[in-house]
């Protein structure tokens, strides 16, 4: 496997990205381009997965934006690492099961390197730290499978402004606690590109 690393130091917006990842699955379908991990940051953009459901949204005038991936409503903003892929299914094993395990696994084992101890759950997607006897969300999952080819990813809360996910029900989740590396007393994140890369190609390679 051949896997491209990118990653952006400026912040991409999200529709251009979009276009980019769209235009990448055909060519990795077609074998004209090599599999892709994009690690980029976000202006605040809410989008909206396959999923979602209108009564989600608190804050009815935030502007929303339809996507295609799995899920429902989440937020993306300045301070969230936000990590693409392009994963070609049809050489890998067609089992999504095991690619959203690894993912999962990818995400927890970049925590660990910042002492932060996460789980998947079963019931809500994505990845949970448990604090003070409760729940809170640091990693969001939401893929797309097109032709056998993975995409859309993944995104980890690093530095971004909490309080914006007060203007939408996160994943569809009532109540639900977000959390972030800088909340949880992890300050030292300047090399978490690097850490993102190594573990993902560790787990993709």
């Amino acid at each position: 496997m051949n896997i491209e690393v990118k990653s952006s130091k400026k912040l991409v917006n999200y529709n251009e990205s979009m276009r980019l990842l769209e235009k990448r699955v055909e060519n990795v379908f077609l074998g004209k381009e090599k599999e892709l991990l994009w690690i980029l940051e976000h202006n605040t953009v809410y989008t909206a997965g396959s999923s979602a459901e209108n009564k989600d949204i608190v804050n009815k005038k935030i502007k929303i934006i339809r996507t295609n991936r799995g899920g429902k409503h989440t937020l993306h903003s300045p301070g969230q690492k936000v990590i693409y892929f392009v994963l070609n299914l049809n050489k890998r094993g067609k089992n999504i099961r095991k690619l959203v395990t690894n993912v999962e696994n990818c995400i927890i084992d970049i925590l660990k390197e910042f002492k932060i101890k996460s789980r998947a759950d079963k019931k809500n997607i994505g990845i949970w730290v448990d604090t003070n006897n409760s729940s809170k969300k640091i990693g969001a999952i939401g893929i797309k499978v097109k032709k056998w080819i993975a995409y859309h990813g993944f995104a980890i809360n690093v530095s971004n402004d909490l309080n914006k996910y007060n203007d939408i029900i996160p994943c569809g989740i009532k109540n639900i606690r977000i959390t972030s590396l800088k909340n949880l007393g992890a300050n030292n994140y300047e090399k978490i590109n690097e850490i993102i890369i190594s573990k993902f190609l560790n787990i993709f390679l």
